[in-house]
């Protein structure tokens, strides 16, 4: 049976959403789990509620303040680098993920999966909502990465993925954009041969706030690690991706 898992949730004004989304969160895992909520600063209208829900004790939360400046990318980072747990779960504060599927992605971690990716594209997977251009593009480099360059996943782009913690200690990560983090592990995982699964869920668009992504400003980012993916496909992994001094904490 798969070890505890630490549930990280990147917000910024999410205020609208993160009672619901920590609702479903414990309605839909029964698996023994940690809840990490990591946010840029005092301000944001995501903590008055969040702290209402943590003082009713019906879950294990912890805040946490970004430890290396605003944005998704740092959020997410300083929510693996504090990690306790042996798995990490990464999932947003907006309702679009689909919390359902993690049971599934639970198993095939204990199939010795060292990352297991929530796929929209999939067999049984689906996307409701979203702009349909993003979702196109999306959708062209999971379909490329998984039948030309052999990525074990037809969803590389998506963020709701399940991470062995020890991962961590064999990759260095380099991402400056956004949610492309996901995207680079995924890959750097691939190329370092450790086992990647996926399992189909559901991605709904938000239904409150406002979303976070930019499309145009981190797709140059997105295209970095899709095209080492390829390169990675006939060559040997960089020295810098293999174990050893260069892991997450590593310089870029």
């Amino acid at each position: 049976m798969a070890g505890l898992v630490e549930i990280i949730i990147p917000v910024y004004n999410e205020g609208e959403n993160i009672v619901r989304t920590l609702e479903e969160i414990e309605g839909s895992i029964s698996h023994p789990h940690s809840i990490t909520v990591v946010y840029d600063f005092e301000q944001d209208n995501t903590l008055p509620p969040l702290r209402r829900f943590m003082e009713s004790g019906r879950a294990d939360i912890r805040m946490l303040k970004n430890s290396y400046g605003r944005g998704a990318l740092n959020a997410i980072r300083t929510g693996f680098e504090s990690a306790q747990r042996e798995w990490c779960l990464v999932c947003m504060g907006d309702l679009s993920d689909d919390m359902t599927a993690v049971a599934a992605m639970l198993a095939k971690a204990d199939e010795g999966c060292d990352v297991v990716c929530g796929s929209r594209y999939m067999r049984g997977g689906r996307q409701i909502g979203g702009p349909i251009f993003k979702s196109l593009l999306s959708r062209i480099a999971g379909v490329t990465l998984h039948f030309i360059a052999g990525v074990p996943t037809h969803d590389a782009t998506n963020s709701f993925k399940l991470y062995r913690r020890s991962l961590f200690d064999r990759i260095r990560i380099e991402s400056d954009g956004g949610f492309e983090i996901g995207m680079e592990i995924l890959i750097k995982a691939h190329l370092l041969g450790c086992k990647i699964g996926e399992v189909p869920a559901t991605w709904r668009d938000r239904s409150g706030g406002e979303s976070k992504f930019k499309l145009f400003k981190w797709l140059p980012h997105y295209l970095h690690w899709y095209f080492l993916a390829f390169r990675g496909r006939f060559q040997r992994a960089p020295a810098r991706m293999r174990a050893g001094s260069h892991g997450m904490n590593a310089a870029a």
